[in-house]
């Protein structure tokens, strides 16, 4: 049998790869990136991400994570309060991808990176993989590409027209001491924005926006962000002085929120899906890193039980069912203009909404003591 391959080494695939090598299976990690990178992502770590994380042995206070515990959400002038259900944490993907991929190095994981996977063709051996460095064949293949589709395994799903964009800023001193301890939700016509602190008092402003409100502002980042701070007065204070630390912001379209993997029957029996190949999350919830990472316990816990791929799909599928279901209703919300003044409004009249919401969008209870985690 050959050494299965993980496709990425995200938090998804490196912690799929830390699981596998740890109990002294050969695994093998394609790592597109030669060197760590930024990724379209906020940046935000709950509870259950966390306990997935800390489990493997990171420390992430020692990876200088920022601590969360409160959440604004604004629109226009108005802004709502509300402490956290749970401790976060605000971590760049350029540091905890790095630190779960020298991890599972460390467990004994082959970790090739620079190598980029073109494209997956099933064959009656196995899974050849097309990548930049020649063929590989393996019976297993872990696909954790994240966002990006892999020819021959693309996913099944309708995306609306939509473009997420990522930025990391240094905010003027006083806006710095504002923001500490909190996450942000901007809603604003056409989508909405998230701003908190990562290691080293870094802001990350993150957003989604419909290709339409896009192509009303200019068509690039600059006019949209202008356009966005002439309508948002928070925004617009808390960007006030700030310095872009990336030459240009991280941009990926057509996000297709709500998608869960449904076993097929055309699905190579060796292949599994892990992260946001398996499932995505809406961005304003703040779990998707803690799904990539149960996604990743999950079909550990299916391979080294010797169950197929379509039964980790379906078991994934049930886990997250109502969480997806219920963060996609709070989403639609959030991006309907009509809806959300008066959701902001009656967020600033019942602080506990938002609390609730925080906690209904959590994987739930019953999906982790599955895997382990949870009591």
């Amino acid at each position: 049998m050959s050494a299965p391959v993980v496709v990425g080494g995200g938090p998804a695939g490196a912690t799929l790869a830390c699981l596998l090598a740890r109990v002294g299976h050969e695994v093998v990690v394609l790592e597109r990136d030669a060197v760590p990178s930024d990724k379209v992502c906020g940046d935000f770590l709950s509870i259950e991400a966390q306990r997935s994380v800390t489990a493997l042995g990171l420390d992430l206070p020692r990876l200088g994570a920022a601590p969360i515990t409160a959440l604004r959400l604004v629109h226009g002038n108005r802004v709502a309060e509300c402490s956290l259900p749970f401790a976060a944490l605000g971590l760049s993907r350029r540091v905890l991808d790095e630190a779960l991929v020298r991890l599972a190095a460390e467990h004994g994981a082959t970790v090739l990176r620079g190598r980029r996977a073109l494209a997956l063709h099933p064959e009656r051996a196995g899974l050849r993989l097309a990548t930049s460095h020649g063929d590989m064949l393996a019976d297993t293949v872990f696909l954790a590409t994240g966002k990006h589709d892999l020819r021959g395994a693309r996913r099944a799903m309708c995306a609306p027209k939509s473009v997420a964009f990522k930025v990391y800023l240094s905010l003027a001193s006083r806006e710095t001491d504002a923001l500490r301890g909190h996450v942000e939700v901007v809603l604003f016509d056409g989508g909405y924005a998230g701003l908190l602190l990562v290691e080293g008092d870094v802001a990350n402003l993150s957003l989604i926006v419909s290709a339409r409100k896009l192509e009303r502002a200019g068509g690039n980042w600059d006019g949209l962000l202008r356009a966005l701070t002439a309508a948002c007065p928070h925004l617009a204070q808390r960007l006030g002085g700030a310095a872009q630390r990336l030459a240009r912001p991280l941009a990926i379209s057509r996000l297709p929120y709500g998608f869960v993997h449904a076993p097929r029957r055309a699905d190579p029996p060796g292949l599994f899906r892990l992260g946001d190949q398996a499932a995505v999350i809406p961005s304003f919830t703040g779990d998707g890193v803690a799904l990539a990472l149960h996604s990743a316990r999950s079909a550990a816990s299916a391979w080294l039980s010797g169950e197929p791929a379509a039964e980790h799909h379906r078991r994934l599928r049930g886990d997250l069912a109502a969480q997806m279901r219920r963060a996609s209703w709070l989403h639609a919300g959030c991006v309907a203009t009509s809806a959300q003044a008066p959701l902001v409004a009656a967020c600033a009249t019942f602080p506990g909404l938002m609390r609730l919401a925080a906690a209904w969008t959590r994987i739930p209870r019953t999906a982790e003591r599955r895997i382990g985690f949870a009591s």
